[in-house]
């Protein structure tokens, strides 16, 4: 994973300084709270319902365990003993007292953390797959390019004040986990007829009160050629975006406005100023940062599963394990493993100090030392040996991280909403809990296969409800919780948003919603056909006469 250099550390050890000033400032009143909101911002700090909430940048998601017993130590000495697992790989803590925040970030710049891109009107931290660098299907490994992409936007003087947001995601995998679609630009990593890369460049994508997939507007960038491409792009948006209105403001309003062939145009136009400049990419330079991301120690190992498959036939519970949350790995004896932050009655992603500190030494032992958060808000050990697997999956179940239900109903995208968000407009955790309890029968989940279902408490869809086979909104209604139903959400390669179903339902309704839509697709599905596949096959008729039958 990326060491910092002393460039890193100084400019994080800099904003330390800096955000310790302001925050003394701001707390004897020689700041207001509006000259203060940018500035916290900067810094990951976000002013909550009952108390500030600091985003941690966790960059494409790697975390080594030196790291990983920080965070424990934080949520210990400055929250209330837990963290919790973002759907962009960050890490959350939800409950620190303002003037101790300058405090928890020079700690985490003693192991090379910071909140840095994490909130505000910037370019946000760079997103990739959460099994980059082993994954079989890959033919790229994405991370230098995110570094590359970090170094470049961390800080840019020229987009220090974007009319909004802006997320980058880049997949350089055969399927795309990294949601490239629906982000602001998403990045697909391809080979031309003769064998040289670049990139496919997406734009406009995005969820939130207005919901858009990206429109590809260059189907084949030459690598040399990312940064000043991505200069063009920022340009145009930072020149044409919106800023009347911050909900308008979202780079997915303009490529809708102008369509995506005129802004392709304006992006060329623009590039055409900046290609083969000074951002010109070089090997020497893409050597330089890939040369941070080596393989570890791997050993000559040959394949495990004739061993694995007889555990298996005397341990099923191994065996279903295995099945749901191991993925393959691009090494001959090695596996990775998704550690479960879903178990029934724990609020989805999130993760107790005591248990940070037993992931640090899981990893030490079984991954070497190194650990990656998930986008579905779970926690992976990317480099396991495969001879190792039953033991590891002993340890696993001592901890409650063996919840076979990678990617089945229960394993739910839940931001906590109303629970801790001033801007949600209703719980989200309570109704993540009913569901996973009324689905808490392995056998049933195993039969209904995977379905993803997200969970927000607000249209700011920080749950990614948009994209969720199941997606479950809440809403407001004359000062009531209620939520609304969506399905046939997919964040993949070709993406689709999710239909509403129709009225939304009360708190307490939502498992038999819930419950009454997994029985159509039980009872539609041809053999082997995925809830997915079922319902772009069937659409939302059948579900929405069932959920409002009368009497059913």
């Amino acid at each position: 994973m990326y060491v910092y250099d002393q460039y890193d550390q100084q400019i994080v050890e800099d904003r330390v300084r800096q955000f310790r000033d302001q925050t003394r400032r701001y707390l004897t009143g020689e700041l207001s709270g509006e000259e203060f909101r940018p500035l916290r911002l900067q810094n990951g700090l976000y002013i909550q319902r009952y108390a500030p909430m600091l985003r941690i940048a966790v960059p494409y998601g790697l975390l080594s365990s030196r790291q990983v017993r920080k965070l424990a130590q934080v949520a210990r000495d400055y929250d209330k003993g837990y963290a919790h697992i973002s759907t962009r790989q960050n890490v959350q803590f939800n409950w620190p007292d303002l003037e101790d925040v300058p405090e928890i970030l020079a700690e985490l710049a003693t192991v090379q953390m910071h909140s840095i891109q994490t909130s505000g009107n910037c370019i946000r931290n760079t997103t990739t797959d959460q099994f980059a660098g082993v994954a079989q299907d890959e033919l790229i490994d994405p991370r230098p390019w995110c570094e590359i992409i970090r170094q470049w936007s961390t800080f840019h003087p020229e987009f220090s004040h974007l009319p909004r947001k802006f997320k980058i995601a880049v997949n350089g995998a055969g399927s795309d986990r990294a949601a490239v679609e629906v982000h602001d630009s998403g990045l697909e990593a391809v080979h031309n007829q003769t064998g040289e890369l670049g990139f496919r460049v997406s734009v406009g994508g995005g969820l939130g009160r207005t919901p858009v997939v990206g429109s590809f507007i260059n189907e084949f960038l030459p690598w040399q050629h990312l940064l000043s491409y991505l200069d063009a792009i920022l340009r145009v948006y930072n020149r044409y975006g919106r800023r009347d209105n911050k909900f308008k403001a979202r780079i997915k309003i303009l490529v809708k406005a102008l369509t995506a062939e005129v802004f392709a145009e304006r992006v060329n136009a623009e590039w055409a100023h900046l290609k083969d400049g000074p951002t010109t990419l070089t090997e020497t330079e893409v050597a330089r940062v890939a040369a941070h991301f080596i393989d570890p120690a791997y050993k000559a190992l040959q394949d495990e599963n004739a061993l694995l498959g007889n555990l298996e036939q005397a341990h099923p519970g191994f065996a279903r394990w295995r099945e749901r949350n191991t993925f393959a790995h691009k090494k001959p004896g090695y596996v990775a493993v998704t550690l479960s932050l879903k178990p029934t009655g724990t609020a989805p992603g999130d993760v107790t100090d005591k248990q940070l500190d037993a992931i640090a030494d899981l990893a030490e032992r079984y991954s070497f030392a190194e650990v990656r958060n998930s986008h579905n808000q779970n926690i992976i050990l990317a480099d396991v040996e495969q001879q190792q697997l039953f033991t590891l999956w002993g340890e696993l179940r001592d901890l409650v991280f063996a919840t076979p239900n990678l990617c089945l109903l229960t394993d739910i995208i839940c931001w906590p909403g109303g629970d801790f968000c001033s801007l949600a407009n209703a719980k989200s955790i309570p109704v993540a809990e009913a569901i996973q309890r009324r689905f808490d029968d392995l056998d049933y989940l195993f039969d209904i296969g995977e379905i993803e279902l997200n969970i927000s408490g607000c249209m700011n869809a920080c749950g990614h409800h948009h994209v969720g086979h199941i997606g479950i909104l809440g809403v407001d209604k004359k000062g009531q919780e209620f939520y609304q139903v969506s399905l046939g959400g997919h964040s993949g390669r070709e993406a689709s948003l999710a239909k509403i179903l129709g009225p939304s339902f009360a708190q307490d309704d939502m498992p038999d919603v819930i419950d009454k839509i997994i029985k159509v697709y039980v009872e539609q599905r041809s053999e082997d056909e995925s809830f997915l596949d079922t319902f772009r096959r069937i659409g939302v008729d059948p579900f929405k006469e069932r959920v409002y039958a009368a009497n059913n």
